[in-house]
């Protein structure tokens, strides 16, 4: 008689969907912060970039600190900041309110995100529970993008989603762990990170990778409006196709697990992924723009899920997949401004070109790390069998499956230009926000 299948941790996915939304939602948020207040496009971009500072300096905290605070516990007062802050930005009328409440709600999603991440690394089936939390932030994300255009104009919707999504998600909290006399004792929390140089080599190179989708999304639009002569509609229809097909690779993602091992979805994806972004800043019409875009989107979950699944793999108890994630964050919120300067000062095209050179260069040390870390080898059920290969998990050798964990870190819904326009260069604004995704 076959095992039954594990049951889905539906208080993990929804904390998932709510921490994450706010970065998917980041190019409308920040689009409406420039139309609807006495704001730059540079100051807005801004905005969303101390919101994502916020959210991954809050991860950095806490990392090693969820089992001491208590799950539930740090999971509903991440919620609460999240809807104080989120909710007061949507209701205030002046920037430094606006600014203040960004800024709690990005801490309240941080710790939010926290507390999914090593929740998702505690579970059986970890890849599961990951992309079921993928499919309901990308497709809540999608239905936000659907309805903010036909609320009126102003910056309160979008955060008004985030604040009341994270509101609905408080009573699922009363399921999960909360600080028990079992808990690891203090000392344990103090252990050191296992596997530190792959972890730091894997922490140093999560936020240049993320910098160069975010630099590229953060203008995407634009680009479909200026060079690829595509309407507005034309170019929403193109990002909602996109989110589609960024759904199409959570689920390829899920299908693949573990049965090509971690490098060659690392290292081949990554490059894959520099062609595409070289292909979209130099679309010059609707359909080569449409198939970088498309294509893009496809592919940045698939490598994204192998990336923090492979920190998830270096520390049972999550910290690596926080810490990795919140490095991730990094990138997002630096990534839009780049974007920005690299068009304005050398185009498009050229903006293309490094980008994804920087790419092919990240991707080498974490091919590297994905080499070192997880193997090729396959053991039953499509797993990684490390078996007298690397030691982990406090020395012990490696004959348990490894963890997989994919949290899509700072991938925000595409952005779509006029009543939610996310920055384009004009002349300088900045939306973060990777059109595959974080």
């Amino acid at each position: 008689m076959s095992a039954p299948r594990p049951t889905v941790p539906w208080p993990v996915v929804a904390l998932f969907a709510a921490g994450y939304l706010a970065p998917y939602l980041l190019p409308t948020v920040v689009g409406r912060l420039d139309a609807g207040l006495p704001l730059s496009a540079t100051r807005a971009g801004a905005v969303g970039s101390a919101l994502l500072l916020g959210s991954a300096c809050a991860g950095f905290l806490l990392a090693s600190r969820v089992e001491r605070i208590g799950a539930r516990r740090l999971a509903r007062l991440g919620l609460a900041l999240a809807v104080l802050g989120y909710g007061g930005a949507a209701l205030a009328g002046d920037v430094p309110a606006v600014v203040a409440g960004a800024v709690l709600g990005g801490l309240g999603s941080g710790a939010v995100t926290t507390v999914a991440a090593t929740r998702i690394a505690a579970q059986p089936d970890p890849h599961r529970t990951s992309t079921l939390g993928l499919l309901a932030v990308s497709a809540l994300a999608g239905a936000v993008y659907l309805t903010v255009p036909h609320l009126g104009a102003g910056h309160g919707q979008p955060l008004a989603a985030i604040a009341l999504t994270a509101l609905a998600v408080w009573p699922l909290t009363g399921r999960l762990p909360d600080r028990t006399a079992t808990a690891r004792p203090r000392a344990e929390d103090r252990d050191p990170l296992p596997h530190l140089r792959s972890g730091l080599v894997l922490a140093a190179a999560m936020p240049c990778w993320s910098l160069v989708q975010n630099s590229l999304w953060g203008v995407s639009g634009r680009i479909g409006l200026t060079q690829a002569r595509l309407s507005e509609a034309a170019v929403g229809v193109v990002f909602a196709v996109a989110l589609g097909a960024g759904l199409m690779g959570v689920l390829g993602a899920s299908a693949l697990g573990a049965r090509l091992g971690r490098a060659a979805p690392v290292g081949v994806g990554t490059v894959l992924i520099a062609v595409c972004v070289v292909a979209s800043a130099s679309a010059t019409g609707p359909v080569s723009f449409a198939a970088g875009e498309i294509a893009w989107n496809a592919l940045y979950p698939i490598v994204l899920s192998y990336l923090i699944g492979l920190a998830a793999s270096l520390d049972r108890r999550g910290r690596w997949a926080v810490l990795v994630g919140s490095a991730s964050s990094l990138g997002t919120a630096a990534g839009p401004l780049t974007g920005s300067v690299l068009c304005a000062r050398a185009g498009f095209p050229v903006m293309g070109m490094v980008l994804g050179a920087g790419l092919l260069v990240v991707a080498v040390p974490m091919t590297a790390v994905a080499l070192h870390t997880g193997g090729r080898a396959l053991g039953t059920g499509g797993r990684p069998s490390l078996t007298g290969g690397v030691r982990r998990r406090g020395g012990a050798a490696a004959q348990q499956p490894v963890a997989v964990v994919e949290i899509p870190v700072q991938a925000p819904a595409p952005p779509v230009q006029g009543a939610y326009d996310t920055a384009g260069p004009r002349p300088a604004g900045v939306a973060p926000g990777p059109g595959p995704g974080n």
